[in-house]
């Protein structure tokens, strides 16, 4: 069975930084995604960040700013955001690839509240 488990939200005044991270509970299966997502009230869901073999990519909105990373031995992804806006308030949740017996698998964590006040 595999779980996602997330920390790291919160509040955090403009200008400020968190640091997401996202725990990967898996039994024999291969991690071999990692993302995070987020969503603001009466949005829909946006690609934030994510991490592959081929490296890692972002949102437009985010670049420069946030960071992916992953340790493998941890089995955990971290989202480290830099220069936190307004805009940057949003239900945030961690996402993963997980490869099966015979075929990939998506997962999600529940979500990490980040609240930036101006």
């Amino acid at each position: 069975q595999v779980r996602l488990v997330e920390s790291g939200g919160g509040l955090v005044q403009a200008g400020g930084s968190l640091r997401l991270s996202c725990a990967v509970s898996v039994n024999i299966f291969t991690i071999t995604a990692m993302g995070w997502y987020r969503q603001a009230p009466g949005k829909e869901r946006e690609l934030v960040a994510t991490i592959t073999r081929a490296g890692p990519t972002y949102a437009n909105s985010v670049k420069g700013r946030f960071t992916i990373s992953r340790d493998n031995a941890k089995n955990t992804a971290y989202l480290q955001m830099n220069t936190l806006k307004p805009e940057d308030t949003a239900v945030y949740y961690c996402h993963a690839t997980i490869r099966g017996l015979l075929d990939l698998r998506d997962y999600w964590g529940q979500g990490t509240q980040v609240t930036v006040s101006s």
